[in-house]
């Protein structure tokens, strides 16, 4: 497991709200007898490199929730589209109550029950060896054409470097086995002063047309550097996927 050789501040960010129009009430869903955001929080918190933790949201019924389990959580508006924008508003919050700078922040989505703590250091490893990277995300394998063809299932095509080329929930072309073509892991890697630059960017067409967050950096010209991982996962997107992501765990044993 790596450790920080320098002190480096890192903040881990879930952002979580219950309007989402494929799966309403989606953090507060049961899985496995707890509420679903429970799982990607407790995870998160057994990361070694990560000094806080925090589930931004601009629900009371989730913050109530998190509060429960001994959890902070960040009031942020109910008007961002993009979780990375909500992300954006919970690290200046947290660096303004606690009097603290961040030099590195993890999004955790909040739909990733399975988050393995090795996958937070996979994601952060790049920008703690390579200055030069600003933001890195998991890259994982794409195992049917079922999932190629899944609009759930965002797609990532990436270049001979592992820069992202371009993402999309429409199939991409090639083979599934193809190295260069692989699913987006929502466990997303910023520095912190490119957060904040993110926040500021225009919302870009690619971005709105495919609503996918990372568009926006890829279309004002910046890197995303994908990092493949060792970890198996499964997002909920669906009722069927939370049915999907039970059983899984189940045979995993990771119910907590």
């Amino acid at each position: 497991m790596a450790s920080k050789a320098t002190p480096v501040n890192i903040l881990a960010i879930i952002p979580a709200r219950m309007r989402s129009s494929r799966f309403p009430g989606k953090p507060m869903a049961e899985l496995l007898g707890s509420p679903m955001i429970r799982y990607v929080y407790e995870s998160t918190v057994l990361s070694p490199l990560v000094d806080l933790t925090v589930v931004a949201t601009c629900d009371e019924e989730i913050a109530e929730y998190v509060a429960s389990i001994g959890g902070r959580a960040v009031m942020t508006s109910d008007e961002h589209v993009r979780a990375t924008d909500r992300c954006a508003e919970a690290l200046q919050t947290v660096e303004e109550e606690d009097g603290v700078r961040f030099d590195i922040v993890v999004m955790v989505q909040g739909d990733e029950p399975m988050t393995h703590p090795g996958m937070i250091t996979e994601a952060v490893e790049p920008l703690l060896d390579d200055p030069s990277i600003p933001v890195t995300t998991l890259l994982g394998r794409i195992s049917s054409i079922d999932e190629l063809r899944d609009p759930n299932c965002i797609k990532v095509v990436c270049d001979q470097s592992g820069n992202a080329l371009y993402f999309s929930r429409a199939p991409i072309a090639g083979a599934v086995e193809d190295p260069a073509i692989g699913r987006h892991v929502a466990i997303i890697s910023f520095r912190r002063n490119f957060l904040l630059q993110y926040a500021l960017m225009a919302t870009t067409p690619l971005e709105s047309s495919e609503a996918i967050d990372m568009l926006r950096i890829l279309e004002h010209g910046h890197q995303v550097r994908m990092v493949p991982t060792q970890h198996s996962s499964h997002p909920v997107d669906t009722p069927e996927d939370l049915q999907r992501v039970a059983e899984l765990m189940t045979n995993l044993g990771d119910a907590h």
